[in-house]
């Protein structure tokens, strides 16, 4: 494997100690190295900052499947999805696939065969993909199988939701677009919502489930988190069960707890970019100015972690050092790399470089290794 051995200077660099201005960055053998390596490149008028880590997209799914049933080659589809993480600056990504009662693209068939495709092209792209699991905590008769799926899939971290809607089954009420969603999953709609019954019939039994696959996860060294928590009480029950990773909590007080016992905060940058959430959800931006969050995430759309950020930014509600933490150092913490998000020696060299003026995306290097460029900046580096 071939890396580049250049030394990036006369744009602004955000280094550990802050941004530079008129700065220097050198790579060499895949990382940013100590000392001056390789030819010189002039950056003047472009921003160098660390490659984005995206904690939870599922942006990937319409490159996997942009009809249903029309995409075969899978591991083309992650090729596509790599291509559109590289050109919106993301050198590390975790791709969030569903294992459902929801069927179809969610389904736990099809998860195995998009955690296939991701480990089959590992070698031919050049950004870092992550599997993680999102995993509907009713579905009991899968509970038994799933560390062994998980081991034999390659994936490390699982997040629990529940999508089920509990308050319309309570009442025996059918939920809107049944059918449609039936019909999705390949299943006659008396049949789909009988198993919505059921799932929700045994909802008592859940709880223990959880409590038991959670401690034998631990055990094994699977990251875990759990999805839109809502309250306090719910957070510290995840806490509990050595949950430490809150995916988009939906209240201040859920978020509150979060911090009070020390677990990881995930928000989502979309709710950031739109200025709220749309599902009237706790506002982002107000949760990052109350410094509850650790890390920003692509959620459904991968522009939105830059601009998030530049967002954050230029309205002062964090410098761009603070906000940049957000897409680069904080989610490497929650996930435990201690091998990058950060422009420091012996670092991956993971690198974005914008363009200054408008805040696009002009390269991105994972590793070392170029995985997109466009743009005026190409003859920086050709001549």
């Amino acid at each position: 494997m071939t890396t580049l051995e250049l030394t990036l200077q006369g744009g602004d660099v955000l280094l550990p100690e802050g941004l530079v201005e008129n700065g220097e960055l050198s790579i060499a053998e895949g990382q940013v190295a100590s000392a001056r390596a390789g030819r010189i490149v002039d950056l003047q008028g472009y921003l160098v900052l660390p490659g984005i880590i995206d904690l939870h997209g599922d942006g990937f799914e319409r490159h996997l499947a942009p009809r249903r049933g029309a995409m075969k080659q899978m591991d083309e589809g992650v090729i596509a999805a790599e291509a559109e993480l590289a050109a919106n600056g993301i050198t590390t990504a975790v791709l969030a696939q569903f294992h459902s009662w929801e069927g179809g693209l969610r389904s736990p068939d099809y998860a195995d065969q998009v955690f296939a495709a991701i480990a089959s092209v590992r070698e031919r792209v050049v950004t870092d993909i992550l599997p993680q699991l999102r995993f509907e905590t009713h579905m009991l008769d899968d509970y038994a199988a799933l560390p062994a799926r998980l081991a034999a899939s390659g994936v490390n971290y699982i997040v629990f939701n529940d999508h089920l809607p509990h308050d319309r089954l309570a009442d025996g009420k059918k939920p809107p677009r049944l059918v449609g969603q039936a019909l999705k999953a390949g299943r006659n709609p008396d049949i789909h919502w009988q198993m919505l019954q059921e799932m929700h019939a045994r909802s008592a039994e859940v709880p223990a489930a959880l409590d038991a696959i959670c401690e034998q996860l631990a055990e094994t060294g699977v990251r875990m988190g759990s999805h839109d928590d809502n309250s306090g009480a719910a957070r510290a029950t995840w806490r509990g069960r050595g949950v430490k990773i809150s995916e988009f909590p939906e209240t201040l007080e859920a978020a509150e707890a979060a911090r009070a016992g020390g677990d990881h905060i995930i928000l989502g940058s979309p709710n950031v970019v739109r200025g709220g959430s749309h599902k009237g959800n706790v506002s982002a931006i107000e949760l990052i100015a109350m410094g509850l969050c650790d890390a920003l995430a692509s959620d459904y759309h991968y522009p939105s972690p830059r601009r998030a950020a530049l967002m954050l930014q230029r309205t002062g509600v964090l410098d761009l050092a603070s906000a940049w933490a957000l897409l680069s150092e904080g989610p490497a913490r929650v996930l435990g790399l201690t091998d990058r998000g950060e422009l420091a020696a012996g670092k991956r060299a993971d690198i974005l470089i914008l363009e200054k003026e408008t805040g696009r995306v002009a390269a991105t290097l994972s590793g070392g290794r170029f995985s997109y460029m466009s743009g005026d900046v190409a003859t920086r580096f050709v001549t």
